[in-house]
């Protein structure tokens, strides 16, 4: 007996300004069109924006100060993939920066440096490996194709976020996200 493959979808964008963005709109087109609840949808966007983010700022980090127009003509690219497995949606996004991620405690002040705390905080799990056969890492995360405010409390995660370390070659727990917190990031992220 055959059974039929999981939905899958992958796309490669160039490490450029607008990539974040797009990724975003091409992960509601697949989620809606695979059924996924608009909730969830809002989640994953949400995690896809801080993980491209990551791909596309982190490895030019390395490059100095360079002009804009010096770099314009030597973009890279980075992949992102989104799959349903089980009950679960899960992100994947490989980049060329084989650094790992890290998990870090920023002031309120902080302009940035959130991105992995925000991954850690909505999804059920997450974590990071080595690219296979190339150069680079691959992050991933996964959400629950329930969305949050309907899963039972007995249900819900209940291990706050963790640094990230070699145990994150497996899979890192994320906490319950306050859904103040989480309500306020979603609306910035609308707004934006």
């Amino acid at each position: 007996m055959s059974q039929t493959p999981h939905p899958r979808d992958r796309l490669t964008l160039a490490d450029t300004p607008n990539a974040v963005g797009l990724a975003r709109l091409h992960t509601a087109d697949v989620l809606s069109r695979w059924g996924v609840h608009s909730d969830t949808i809002e989640t994953v966007q949400l995690l896809v924006s801080e993980l491209a983010t990551n791909a596309v700022r982190h490895p030019k980090e390395d490059e100095g100060h360079a002009s804009l127009f010096s770099t314009w003509g030597r973009a890279q690219t980075f992949e992102f993939m989104l799959e349903i497995i089980g009950d679960v949606v899960r992100v994947s996004v490989w980049d060329r920066d084989a650094r790992p991620p890290v998990l870090k405690e920023v002031g309120v002040e902080a302009t940035g440096g959130r991105g992995i705390f925000i991954v850690a905080a909505l999804s059920r799990r997450w974590g990071h490996h080595p690219a296979r056969g190339t150069a680079g890492k691959v992050v991933w995360a996964e959400v629950g194709l329930v969305p949050t405010r309907q899963v039972s409390e007995d249900e819900r995660p209940s291990h706050p976020p963790s640094r990230s370390s070699a145990s994150t070659l497996g899979a890192t727990r994320a906490a319950e996200a306050d859904t103040h917190v989480t309500d306020r990031m979603l609306v910035g992220i609308r707004n934006a």
